[in-house]
């Protein structure tokens, strides 16, 4: 399928713009990106299936060294708090478009029926590596929480900064209830290590890298996220006009 960086490359000398000015820094340019990210979007939607999978490996694929993407250790002191006391006071929040708001522990979440699979992470930068992630399906949590047919985005809220901003990002309801988005607290067998985003981060297969969101400390249900942050649905998306939909 043709996707952004084709489509770029393919629109020739009527793109090139003045003296120092790239491609996605004028208006007009990045209002033709995000059509052009919705029109891959709605074709992808149509050929395939909402609950197609992403490629899931074996044990024996698994990269020996498994990079962190992001931030690698979130500076406040709460979350430090956090950290020393084993995470036992930690709590994920459930709100927004729901019927029944949640408060729930790491223990809570662990006595959850738990998924496990092996993908590959694609990072934005140009790498990829294969691990194992164990942790409860978002769909599950959202039924629990009895989550709104008004809501159309899930929202997540994020204990790390970045230049003194709290990460976010969100999804919408086709990849939040896809049998493959996790919500993880366990990596390759073991415990989720702080730079990969303990407690619990966030896996969504069909998407790149900065999708999946570290340190989650609250989900919120949002029929709209244009009045959210810099309204384009994450940190990365509001501050380098990254993609919002980021499907691989």
């Amino acid at each position: 399928m043709t996707d952004r960086r084709t489509i770029l490359a393919g629109l020739g000398a009527s793109l090139l713009l003045p003296g120092c000015e790239r491609i996605g820094e004028t208006k007009p340019v990045n209002n033709l990106l995000s059509s052009v990210e919705r029109l891959t979007l709605d074709a992808q939607r149509l050929v395939t299936a909402r609950g197609a999978l992403a490629r899931e490996y074996t044990e024996a694929e698994m990269s020996p060294v498994f990079r962190a993407n992001g931030t690698r250790q979130p500076a406040s002191a709460s979350y430090a708090r956090h950290e020393a006391e084993g995470f036992a006071n930690w709590r994920l929040s459930i709100g927004g478009l729901v019927n029944r708001p949640l408060n729930l522990s790491l223990s809570q979440l662990r006595a959850l029926p738990a998924r496990t699979q092996i993908t590959r992470h694609d990072c934005v930068e140009g790498w990829s590596a294969i691990g194992k992630w164990t942790g409860v399906q978002l769909s599950r949590l959202l039924d629990l929480a009895q989550v709104s047919n008004r809501a159309r985005y899930i929202m997540f809220r994020c204990a790390d900064e970045i230049g003194g901003v709290p990460y976010y990002e969100s999804i919408d309801m086709v990849e939040a209830r896809h049998p493959q988005t996790i919500l993880a607290y366990g990596m390759n067998d073991r415990t989720l290590p702080v730079a990969h985003g303990a407690p619990l981060r966030l896996r969504s297969e069909r998407q790149l890298g900065y999708k999946h969101a570290k340190y989650v400390m609250a989900i919120q249900a949002v029929e709209d996220f244009t009045s959210i942050g810099g309204g384009k649905g994450g940190y990365w998306e509001d501050r380098a006009d990254y993609e919002w939909w980021a499907g691989i």
